[in-house]
């Protein structure tokens, strides 16, 4: 006998991790938002609020393994105390980049306990479709525009570690924590 599986208790899907080749894959455009889409972008929301440390802000359809063009990311602000809130984002491009821009540290899920600064637009101009099929436009700024950038990034098999080399930058890896603050400490490392 198949045993079910209960979709809102069990999460299957694990986070591909580098240097797995299904990170680098250009995605395909999403044709319909169906139901199982929407299943799975659910599901992927519930996988990256289980990382805590880092916290999952955001994750890419290729970071468990689907080669469709979608992301899900954290579209609330912590800073300002607004109730944690996820949206998914269906065949994203960005349409422009701002030339302000900002430099901010970067890790991901995939390549946990590594880190670089990576310098990004202040903001973006993106279209998309919503969970409901309907076309957004608009324009993204601070946190949300970080995210979608890196996001886009891995739709198009592109890893923030690529941004960090590109720039110039150097990597950091989490060695452990300071016993009397708790924080991380970092070590610059080669990759």
């Amino acid at each position: 006998m198949k045993e079910s599986l209960n979709f809102d208790t069990i999460s299957i899907m694990q986070v591909v991790k580098a240097p797995d080749p299904r990170l680098r894959i250009v995605t395909k455009p999403v044709k319909k938002i169906t139901p199982e889409l929407l299943r799975t972008t659910r599901e992927m929301i519930k996988l990256t609020k289980t990382f805590k440390d880092p916290e999952g802000v955001g994750l890419a359809s290729t970071q468990v393994g689907l080669d469709g063009s979608f992301f899900v990311a954290l579209v609330s602000n912590p800073k300002k105390d607004e109730p944690e809130r996820y949206a998914s984002f269906f065949n994203p491009q960005i349409l422009s980049f701002s030339e302000a821009t900002r430099e901010h540290v970067e890790g991901c899920l995939s390549t946990l306990n590594y880190w670089g600064f990576v310098t990004r637009s202040r903001s973006v101009r993106a279209i998309y479709l919503d969970e409901t099929g309907r076309q957004v436009t608009k324009t993204l700024t601070g946190l949300l525009a970080h995210i979608f950038q890196h996001e886009v990034d891995h739709l198009n098999g592109v890893l923030f570690q690529d941004r960090v080399m590109q720039q110039g930058g150097k990597f950091y890896k989490v060695t452990g924590k300071d016993e009397k603050t708790g924080e991380d400490i970092f070590e610059e490392v080669s990759l």
